[in-house]
């Protein structure tokens, strides 16, 4: 197992700090994030320590989607919210400021008082042929 000894989210994901757990296999642990942005707010934590999607292992990558959808749809059963993010950050600019991998899941209300501004952006009003070069850069 590859763990960061200074990670918090190591400690989290391997049971050497308490968590609210939801589930765990041999390569997650799921837990209740402790200052949600909605009720039953949870992280997807690998076990191993990735510091974000660019080097996460492929082995987690592939089972990270099936583990998410399957508890999305248990979530929404059980809590019976009205939507669901599925968020994943990398980089400081991108909003993630612990820097090991972690999926959110977070179940949405209707009528939550906090749902504007919860995923905040602007579109950058690109033009076709911005959008176009930028396809053609990509496609190579």
């Amino acid at each position: 197992m590859k763990t960061d000894d200074n990670c918090i989210f190591c400690k989290l994901a391997n049971g050497i700090i308490p968590t609210n757990k939801i589930y765990e296999d041999d390569l997650f642990t799921v837990i209740l994030d402790a200052d949600p942005v909605s009720r039953g707010h949870a992280l997807i934590l690998p076990k191993n320590h990735y510091a974000n999607i660019f080097e996460l292992g492929d082995k987690e990558a592939a089972a990270i989607f099936t583990l998410a959808k399957k508890l999305a749809i248990h979530m929404k059963d059980v809590l019976g919210c009205d939507g669901f993010n599925i968020l994943q950050n990398n980089g400081e600019i991108a909003g993630q400021s612990v820097f090991h991998f972690h999926l959110h899941l977070i179940p949405r209300y209707k009528d939550a008082p906090n749902n504007k501004g919860l995923l905040g952006f602007t579109h950058a009003g690109l033009s076709e042929d911005q959008i176009r070069e930028i396809a053609e850069k990509l496609a190579q």
